[in-house]
């Protein structure tokens, strides 16, 4: 695989607004770039929000509930920067944001997309769901339903934003918006797939440990909480 022994920082933000988490990230980005950090795996999760890709119109027009609609609800829009179209975030979705650096033998994005499906394909078989891919679409997939969502960033091969995996999320928020643009398939969730609550921090660890096995890195640290200060 390549790079055995970089390591892996593995951080929980906590319930943080998507505008502040962007704000981490991108600072984290930076910090990447000028090698003063190792690769990051962060872990946070979001106050309802829609998030907005980066061609034509992000997705705009896959919104379709009203502008007033959304504020009854205290649902957010936010333009991103990342790849895809729209796609809701909220609570009980564990959203992943890696920064790392795929200089130097990792520099393909196909292939750091079909990483980031593999692990959430193999978190999901920790819980026997039989999760995989669908040709021509992006994420990880249960029959015709989605349930984990995958837009990226790379710049200068270092990644950003990430990937969104549904596990005790409110599946009824994504009737607001067409998601990703694709009108002919659903949504799913973990919970919902198994007929009980999963323990977050769980799943987490699930990812974290196959996100090092298929990316190749050593874990570092228990996974410290960054604050808004951008601290250690």
């Amino acid at each position: 695989m390549g790079q055995v022994g970089r390591s892996l920082e593995v951080r929980r933000l906590g319930l943080l607004p998507y505008a502040d988490a962007l704000a981490i990230q991108r600072a984290l980005v930076e910090e990447r770039k000028a090698n003063r950090v190792e690769d990051l795996l962060l872990f946070v999760e979001h106050p309802h929000v829609l998030t907005l890709g980066v061609r034509g119109d992000g997705g705009r027009a896959h919104i379709v509930a009203a502008l007033d609609r959304l504020a009854a609800l205290r649902v957010d829009v936010h333009e991103t920067g990342r790849g895809g179209d729209v796609t809701y975030h909220g609570p009980g979705q564990i959203v992943g944001y890696p920064i790392l650096d795929l200089k130097p033998d990792r520099c393909d994005v196909h292939r750091y997309v079909r990483d980031l499906e593999e692990v959430l394909i193999r978190t999901a078989s920790e819980y026997g769901v039989d999760a995989s891919r669908v040709d021509g679409l992006t994420g990880v997939w249960v029959g015709r339903e989605k349930l984990a969502a995958i837009g990226v960033r790379i710049a200068r091969w270092v990644t950003s934003h990430g990937f969104a995996f549904n596990v005790t999320t409110d599946l009824s928020y994504f009737d607001l918006i067409v998601p990703c643009g694709i009108a002919d398939r659903g949504v799913t969730s973990l919970e919902r797939l198994l007929g009980r609550r999963v323990d977050r921090e769980e799943v987490e660890e699930h990812i974290a440990a196959h996100f090092c096995t298929v990316f190749a890195r050593e874990r570092a640290g228990a996974g410290i909480i960054w604050n808004l200060e951008f601290g250690s």
